[in-house]
């Protein structure tokens, strides 16, 4: 399967590179470009096989995100995160992922906080709300936001745990007003932009818990949709290894031909941009190498175990995801090193990379918060991510 999906991302690769300068400039996938990776069957990776997914093994999955990563960031986050949020209709009813899933592999953007105002009405409820980082949502069929049912305009405490209880839903893209918010250093072309809707109509059917799952609607039961977030936090954290090994390629080919200005000897001649180069591709290798063994090791276990993910389970994909975010930043650091004042030039590649890197960076899924999180449960102290929890 990987073999006909990479080969999949070498037929389409024209038609990405062809669209992301206008991704970068608009601030937007285009849909052309998204278009594209859908009808290459590309965001079918996490559907259930029920829907017409293909349900492939997370490492699979991550090796066809860093293919498309290291043609176009923006496209790759785009086809992570829009097939991830599809996912959670394991959650759902089994009304609800039938409708997610109507048409085949479903495409959904969406961000799981802050949680709008819900207030009960006959069949459902009635929503209003605004959330950030709707990566994707131009494109998307769905869209998906958090809500906290409303009693008076204040949450309504849950009679278990005396607080609100926040729960996820699905409406259909055109039911949202798609704000212009998305102006960053970088990532630019993910149009992960705001979105909001007032006094919706959501029925209960079109809902689903943010809780670990239990009930996984039918078509869900697989090993896949019990790692979730985790094959998400891995997909994310696969963008950042690809634009780092986009990179040291590009990199390599200028140091072949360059000689820096008030130099003699040819950049490959140099001992110094020899050591960088190395330097930076080590770090692309651990990071793809870590984070493949931990989703491999974790996709045995909960396929071994028929249960959620095991609480070492989850700290070693959350330190994974940690490293190797870091780690490609920081390779980028020495691939700029390397090839000296092309490196902050508009019209090479280098600059992009640096600020895409370093941008992901700071995802509140792998930032350095995230290292302090799973030491805490390490140390058995009180989890304080949500997703840990999951």
């Amino acid at each position: 399967m990987t073999t006909e999906l990479l080969a999949a991302v070498e037929r389409i690769k024209p038609v990405i590179q062809a669209h992301a300068g206008t991704a970068e400039a608009d601030r937007r996938l285009t849909g052309a470009a998204y278009d594209a990776m859908y009808e290459a069957g590309l965001f079918g990776m996490l559907a259930p096989r029920t829907y017409g997914g293909l349900e492939v093994h997370p490492v699979e999955a991550m090796r066809v995100w860093e293919a498309v990563a290291r043609v176009d960031t923006a496209a790759a986050w785009n086809l992570v995160m829009n097939q991830c949020l599809s996912a959670y209709a394991a959650w759902m009813s089994p009304e609800g992922a039938r409708e997610l899933f109507r048409h085949g592999p479903a495409i959904t953007a969406g961000s799981l906080n802050p949680p709008g105002a819900a207030t009960r009405v006959e069949g459902g409820w009635r929503v209003t709300g605004r959330v950030p980082y709707g990566s994707g949502c131009h494109n998307a069929r769905w869209l998906a936001m958090p809500a906290i049912e409303s009693d008076g305009g204040s949450p309504k405490p849950g009679p278990e745990t005396g607080r609100a209880t926040p729960f996820a839903v699905f409406f259909p893209k055109e039911q949202a007003t798609i704000l212009d918010t998305w102006r960053t250093l970088g990532m630019r072309g993910t149009g992960s932009t705001d979105y909001a809707v007032e006094d919706l109509f959501v029925p209960d059917h079109m809902t689903a818990p943010v809780a670990p799952l239990a009930r996984p609607a039918p078509g869900f039961e697989g090993p896949l949709f019990r790692m979730w977030p985790w094959i998400c936090i891995m997909g994310e954290t696969t963008v950042s290894v690809g634009a780092a090994a986009a990179a040291v390629d590009e990199a390599v080919q200028l140091c072949k031909a360059k000689t820096a200005a008030y130099n003699v000897a040819p950049l490959r001649e140099q001992q110094l941009p020899q050591f960088q180069l190395g330097k930076a591709k080590a770090r692309v290798d651990a990071s793809r190498d870590t984070l493949h063994a931990a989703a491999s090791e974790a996709f045995a276990e909960v396929e071994r175990s028929g249960q959620l993910l095991s609480r070492d389970a989850k700290i070693r994909l959350q330190l994974a995801a940690c490293f190797a975010a870091e780690t490609c930043a920081e390779a980028v650091r020495f691939v700029n090193d390397a090839v000296g004042a092309s490196a902050f030039r508009e019209d090479r590649p280098f600059e992009r990379h640096f600020r895409d890197t370093h941008t992901m960076l700071q995802h509140s899924s792998k930032s350095s918060a995230r290292y302090a999180s799973a030491g805490r449960l390490m140390l058995g102290l009180e989890n304080d991510w949500v997703w840990l929890s999951f």
